[in-house]
């Protein structure tokens, strides 16, 4: 199996959530992966994705993934059924920080119970 079809979850997932100015290239047995995420939660999802696939400390890959906009964690796009704090558990592993993304979305939101399919919200850093 080549290096390039192991690690071919990652390129489909790089496409998948939009990886900018990719580059891929394989030498001498390593493959080498160059693009820009949107934000940081995109470059962790790839990374994520590249110790699932290759172990902790992968040695078969190198990847210079940077990042568009730092000033977010993310932007998320409301899907019917969804709450402040399943949007919280999901990007925080947390749903009691659904209140972190009440707070940095106050110019669009004025409950914290009430959102609304296709609304766009911050993900703020933490």
């Amino acid at each position: 199996m080549s290096v390039k079809a192991k690690y071919q979850s990652v390129l489909d997932l790089g496409q998948e959530l939009g990886i900018q100015g990719g580059d891929v290239s394989e030498e001498g047995g390593v493959l080498k992966v160059k693009g820009e995420a949107a934000t940081p939660y995109v470059k962790n999802a790839i990374w994520d994705r590249i110790k699932e696939v290759g172990g902790e400390s992968p040695s078969d890959i190198k990847a210079n993934i940077s990042v568009a906009d730092e000033s977010v964690y993310h932007r998320h796009t409301v899907k019917s059924g969804e709450s402040l704090s399943l949007i919280a558990k999901h990007y925080y592993g947390d749903a009691m920080k659904y209140n972190k993304i009440f707070e940095a979305n106050t110019d669009q939101l004025k409950n914290p119970d009430i959102i609304h399919p296709d609304q766009v919200l911050v993900i703020p850093n933490l």
